[in-house]
């Protein structure tokens, strides 16, 4: 089952149990989706792999607006966000461990011999290639940076 085909059954559930919070975040999902297959050159169409990036998107949105929420002591505005984060990451593949993803960043230092900050470049790309949807950008960035500086 697609992702859009997904989030309308999870939106008839979420109607059906009248819950807001996840029918507000599938309504998002399914804007995000209609507005990406509607761009020029999307031809109408969505991969998976452009589903989960669309996902992931959404979610650090609401991440990062929940942590400006905090920063600025408005609880009652990031409480929102953060539980509609929850339920949109349930269309997220399984996420890896900060232990599994410092084991790729490792092999894929050692294949491609990068020995300072000036490759991290060259390893977050092929580093997030691999782990696409699997990881979160700024995880993977942070234990780059530290193995290549140590």
């Amino acid at each position: 089952m697609g992702l859009q085909e997904q989030v309308m059954s999870e939106m008839k559930a979420a109607m059906k149990a009248k819950d807001s919070v996840s029918l507000e975040s599938l309504r998002a999902i399914k804007s995000a989706i209609l507005l990406a297959q509607t761009d020029k050159g999307a031809g109408g169409t969505l991969s998976e792999e452009d589903g989960v990036r669309l996902v992931q998107k959404l979610v650090k949105q609401r991440k990062d607006s929940a942590a400006i929420f905090q920063e600025q002591g408005r609880g009652d505005l990031a409480e929102p966000e953060l539980a509609q984060v929850k339920i949109i990451e349930r269309f997220l593949p399984e996420q890896l461990s900060e232990e599994e993803i410092e084991k790729v960043v490792v092999q894929t230092i050692d294949a491609t011999g990068a020995s300072g900050m000036q490759d991290m470049g060259k390893v977050m790309g092929i580093v997030s290639k691999e782990l696409a949807g699997q990881a979160d950008g700024k995880t993977i960035s942070s234990i780059v940076k530290a193995k290549l500086s140590s």
